[in-house]
């Protein structure tokens, strides 16, 4: 499934090619993806200008001038195709602007969704309503995640993946964040110092930033818009490394924890 940094990926490939442009049309090649588009969707988008374009944890907003953002997650195999030369089967929204570009939205498996809602009242998105905080922005501070995690017993590592926690993180990039600050999976939250959490998010943003700065991690389908794969999964430390060796020396290992795989070094992740 795409994560943050591919969704990221995804916003910066597009902003360029629709920010401050004028939607002259909008095209639904299907009725729905995991659920069906708005009714008004493409009567809201018709004629509208896109001001601005961001991201809420695994999710792109498309901001208008009529107060309306579109929102869209991909799914599991969901990514916008920038100026496609010929649509493809799974092409399933298409929008073309007054400057004569196009983008399409190709899901093969049609876990994604688009949603509409007014982009003032943006926080009352009801995937949005309690949310943690955004691990790239200044709220994600050693002191707060200490105070979310207080008394907590369960691992480190699934109370990461807890979007009331931390907004966004996903199994890929909790591994090799936790690998990075040196600190067990397996240790229960509330047990972790605020010294090692101040090292934990300094690596989440680190381990974030640097994929980002890769176009995300290729794995299945995804793709960035331009069509270029992102090669951070050249760069994982531990993830999908079972018994490989670690730069520490020691051998990589995985097991299975609330239906993920979590990949660690036990020889430097004792923290």
């Amino acid at each position: 499934m795409p994560e943050l940094p591919e969704v990221e990926t995804t916003v910066r490939g597009l902003r360029p090619v629709l920010e401050g442009a004028r939607v002259v049309s909008l095209e639904l090649r299907r009725p729905d993806l995991r659920r069906p588009f708005p009714d008004d969707l493409r009567q809201v988008m018709t004629g509208a200008t896109i001001t601005s374009l961001g991201r809420r944890a695994k999710y792109g907003l498309i901001n208008t001038d009529r107060d309306q953002a579109m929102i869209f997650h991909l799914g599991m195999s969901g990514r916008w195709r920038v100026d496609p030369q010929e649509l493809l089967p799974h092409d399933h929204l298409v929008i073309e602007t007054d400057a004569g570009r196009r983008v399409a939205l190709n899901d093969p498996r049609r876990f994604g969704s688009v949603d509409l809602w007014p982009s003032s009242d943006i926080g009352s998105f009801p995937a949005f309503i309690g949310l943690g905080p955004e691990p790239l922005g200044p709220e994600l501070t050693a002191g707060g995640l200490k105070q979310a995690l207080h008394g907590r017993r369960a691992s480190i590592k699934l109370m990461l993946l807890d979007q009331r926690i931390v907004a966004g993180l996903g199994n890929i990039y909790v591994c090799e964040a936790l690998y990075l600050a040196r600190i067990s999976p397996k240790r229960a939250a509330g047990r972790i110092s605020l010294a090692r959490l101040e090292r934990l998010v300094e690596a989440i943003r680190a381990v974030l930033l640097s994929a980002i700065k890769a176009g995300g991690s290729s794995l299945r389908d995804y793709a960035r818009p331009d069509g270029e794969l992102g090669y951070f999964s050249k760069q994982f430390a531990v993830y999908g490394r079972e018994g490989q060796p670690c730069a520490c020396g020691g051998t990589v290992q995985r097991y299975a924890e609330g239906g993920r795989s979590t990949f660690w070094c036990p020889t430097c992740q004792r923290g």
